[in-house]
């Protein structure tokens, strides 16, 4: 996890995810790079958000918000005593991308290169995050995202919930989470039976972990599609956790939308950090 990607908008939930940022990078001697998330305009100007509008009010508008991103994200480095540099010496370092390109779609290729992208969970606050963000990250980049609760989490990743589907989704982020795993002082193998595909138990994914040294405990409980995102959070509340690590849209995001699902509630409601890939 050296290298972190914080796609930065000024909204309410900024600062925990620069904060949930920062506890990745004091672990791991990170480099954080921040970019302005900007709006695509022909989208805003096909939505009929504001027909009458020119092209250049949106341009204008496009980079006053990147100003304010750039203002908060920096400031938030500063009051931390972050240095910039691309180079970090055995501390967190940041830098900041100028010019990034409109459009959710740059997070996605973009976030290619790094370790780790740092996105807000997702919310229905038009000022953000936004979904379209996140599933740009998410399916486009290959990388695994963390989410960021809408409150600064006070540690990460020292008490850590899996949420075992037995799927490949999940297989994949529990391997981008290895570095938390090795750091970790409790771990935790969570399966809810009825949200499960063909494949392997909680339980030999426990010994596997063994072999890389890490100790896991085991948990299984009755569930079906509906109470598993609830279940899966409360039980991380009642274990004090503070990570979840959980594969997304085993099923598909059209069947999560129509009739929900554990990745949507996860979404939608997790108060702790989920680190997430597809």
């Amino acid at each position: 996890m050296k290298t972190i990607l914080v796609p930065t908008e000024a909204n309410a939930v900024m600062r925990s995810t620069l904060s949930t940022a920062l506890l990745v990078a004091r672990d791991f001697n990170s480099y954080i790079e921040g970019f302005a998330v900007r709006v695509a305009v022909p989208t805003v100007v096909a939505m009929d958000v504001a027909p009458s509008a020119s092209l250049a009010f949106f341009e204008e508008e496009n980079a006053e918000a990147a100003r304010k991103s750039r203002e908060v994200f920096e400031a938030f480095m500063r009051e931390h005593d972050v240095t910039r540099t691309r180079r970090p010496q055995n501390a967190p370092a940041y830098g900041w991308l100028d010019e990034a390109p409109a459009g959710d779609n740059f997070v996605g290729y973009h976030g290619r290169v790094f370790d780790l992208i740092v996105i807000g969970r997702p919310s229905d606050d038009p000022g953000g995050p936004h979904m379209s963000t996140f599933e740009a990250a998410l399916f486009e980049s290959g990388r695994p995202i963390l989410l960021a609760p809408p409150s600064p989490p006070a540690q990460l990743g020292r008490n850590v919930l899996i949420a075992w589907n037995c799927s490949t989704e999940q297989a994949r982020v529990t391997a981008f989470a290895m570095p938390f795993l090795e750091r970790a002082d409790r771990v935790t193998i969570l399966t809810v039976e009825g949200v499960t595909v063909p494949g392997p138990s909680g339980e030999e994914m426990a010994a596997n972990l063994s072999l890389h040294g890490i100790t896991a405990d085991t948990l299984t409980l009755q569930g079906d599609n509906r109470t598993a995102g609830p279940m899966i959070l409360d039980k991380a509340r009642a274990l004090g956790c503070d990570l979840i690590i959980k594969g997304a849209y085993t099923q598909s995001r059209l069947r999560q939308l129509i009739f929900g699902g554990t990745t949507r509630h996860l979404l939608m409601h997790a108060d702790v950090p989920v680190l997430t890939a597809h």
